[in-house]
This record gives structure tokens, sequence and C-alpha cells, in this order.
């Protein structure tokens, strides 16, 4: 007689020797902020987006492609600074309410009482990164395993900066779990190699993260081994 088996997220952390979390919408409570600073911004320029269309068209996009698009669309000349503002505007909305996903802090004091590696592999900026991460009191635990679209040439969803962070960290990418809230996110871990599971605690619809090998969750304590 077989055993019940074990929910797929358990059952995928099981397998792991090393998680490799995407940023923002998955560690820290930004997904929320960053389609609104955009839907704004690209208003101003003369491409009236609203923040669901934001994350159905840029979510878990790397900065420079959300750059060049809004330059596609603008109706008004846009330059590196757009970029620029843009970061400092989620910043300061982020500073005023710092919060990490619920769960994040349990589940990472449970990868380090099992002795399991994890990294952060995110299409934000090295210093967007650090400053989420800073905020909210995790980079501490990251420090020297974070990766940025910034450090490979093609971000998400191609696979390099997956591949990226497997390698930096000495793990072969079968043996990975990304945890992602992306489309861009998932296509980028599967064309990795690497056994995914999509995170629905944020503002993105399930239906967006299907082809997650692992299925979905909307909690982070689900991959917490019981007992």
């Amino acid at each position: 007689m077989s055993s019940t088996p074990r929910p797929a997220p358990a059952q995928a952390l099981a397998e792991a020797k090393l998680v490799v979390f995407d940023c923002d919408g998955v560690l820290v409570d930004t997904e929320r902020i960053g389609p609104e600073v955009v839907a704004a911004m690209t208003t101003e320029v003369g491409w009236p987006l609203t923040p669901d269309d934001v994350r159905e068209l840029f979510l878990g996009t790397p900065e420079p492609y959300l750059l060049a698009e809004v330059r596609a669309h603008s109706t008004v000349p846009v330059d590196e600074s757009w970029l620029a503002d843009y970061r400092a505007r989620v910043a300061a909305a982020f500073d005023a309410a710092p919060h990490t996903m619920p769960g994040v802090p349990a589940l990472l004091d449970a990868l380090d009482a099992r002795g399991l590696p994890y990294c952060v592999a995110s299409s934000g900026s090295h210093s967007r990164i650090r400053h989420s991460l800073t905020a909210t009191g995790l980079w501490e635990r990251f420090a020297g395993r974070v990766f940025s679209a910034e450090d490979v040439a093609h971000g998400k969803p191609a696979p390099d900066l997956f591949l990226y962070a497997a390698a930096e960290c000495g793990t072969a990418p079968s043996r990975c779990l990304v945890i992602e809230d992306s489309p861009a996110g998932v296509r980028a871990a599967l064309a990795a190699g690497m056994p995914a599971l999509g995170y629905t605690g944020g503002p993105t619809p399930a239906d967006w993260l299907a082809d997650a090998t692992h299925g979905v969750t909307d909690d982070l304590r689900a991959l917490i081994p019981q007992g």
C-alpha cells in the first residue's frame, strides 16, 4: 500500500539542494507598488497603462526591457533618467511601508535549520535588490548570494540568470528549486532545466503560473516540512 504523496511544495523542497528565490513579489512585497508606479509614469509620457496592464506586460522582466518598451510607445522623448526616476519612486513608496511576503522569515529559518542553501536571482538591479532586502532585514541572510539580471547577457525569460546563480552556488540546475511569481520567471526556470514553484501570495493570478512544474502555492509556509 503506497503512502499518501506529500504536497508538491514540500516534495520539491525535499528534493532540492539549492532554493532560488525571486525577490520582488516573493521575498519582498513590492509587486503591488511597482506596477502602480510604472502605470503612472508611462501615462505621464503618453502611454496610458493600468497597474494590471503593467503586470501582464512586464512582471518578472528586466529593467532594460521595460525602458525599451516605454521608449517605443511614448509620445515624448524618454532617456535613461526615466529608469532612475522609476527606481527612486519605487524605493520611496516601499520605504514608507517595507514588508516581506508572508511566511518568508519562517521559511528561511527552516532552510537554515536544515542547512539547505538559498540565493536570490532577480530581474532587478543590484542596487534595488540590496535596498529591498536591507529595508526588510533580509540582506544579511542573502549577502554573497545575490544575483541580478545585470550579471548576465539576457534576463528572464532567458535561462541565463538562473544558470549563472546555480553555477556560482555550485549546484546542478536539476537540483535547484526556483520560487517565482512571474510567467517570465517560470519560463526562465524551465529553460534552465530547473524545477519551479509558482507563488501566488501576491497579485499574480494562478493561471499565469500554470507551467510551473510543482504547481502553485499562496503560502510559502507550505514548503516547511512538518514534524
